[in-house]
């Protein structure tokens, strides 16, 4: 069942250690079907040495398991909630990257401060509110990606791929999961060259038209960067 996309999100779950975006099982990648509405996701706390193929889960919307022996990852709910939101968002990542990890532990978005930035970003990368004690202690995988939700602006869901669950970390997306990946291994550059830029330059930003014209060039309606 659903051989495909179990492969496409286990190599890409795969990735995340290989980029050095993950230690141990500090992550997941799901994908999903959108014909079926079947979402495919890593089990939960199995290391990476030991995953096949075969692991991945395969549940429905409403997270019911379809297909597979082990538990899907904890992280999701979350998951969900966006793939039920989104129709445009093929897969997720969540990881807890050390550089996109310490701005969502400061409770800050990231600030587009360069043209690299805003190659893959049309904005700031933004961060959520502290989640309250009832949504922690209720349903908090659901609660947090209700938050995400009340963060992100939906007319930019694909434009700003990105988000920092405050105190907690990075979730990434894209239209499959290779997408989804690459934008997560550019957040986590993106981060770290933000941090230093602060560090020598407190009010470091930069300008609305040059953001524009280089997200445009490879995004927009014109764009003309690469091959296609």
């Amino acid at each position: 069942m659903l051989e495909q996309l179990r492969e496409d999100v286990f190599r890409a779950n795969m990735e995340l250690p290989a980029r050095e975006l993950i230690i141990y099982t500090w992550g997941n990648v799901s994908g999903i079907d959108r014909k079926t509405g079947y979402v495919v996701i890593k089990p939960s706390g199995v290391p990476y040495e030991n995953m096949k193929a075969a692991d991945m889960v395969i549940v429905d919307l409403q997270g019911n398991i379809v297909d597979g022996k082990l538990k899907p990852s904890s992280d999701l709910a979350t998951h969900l909630e966006l793939y039920k939101y989104y129709g445009d968002i093929g897969s997720i990542v969540h990881t807890h990257s050390r550089w996109a990890t310490i701005w969502a532990q400061a409770a800050m978005c990231i600030p587009a401060l360069g043209t690299t930035h805003a190659d893959y970003f049309s904005g700031d990368i933004p961060c959520t509110r502290s989640l309250t004690s009832s949504e922690v202690f209720g349903n908090y995988e659901k609660e947090t990606g209700k938050v995400i939700i009340e963060t992100v602006d939906s007319k930019k869901v694909m434009d700003i791929p990105a988000v920092l669950v405050s105190n907690h970390g990075p979730f990434i997306w894209g239209k499959d999961t290779c997408e989804a990946v690459y934008n997560a291994v550019v957040l986590e550059e993106v981060a770290e060259r933000a941090y230093y830029s602060l560090q020598l330059n407190k009010e470091a930003r930069m300008s609305a038209f040059l953001l524009k014209k280089h997200y445009e060039r490879k995004h927009g309606e014109k764009a003309y960067y690469c091959q296609d």
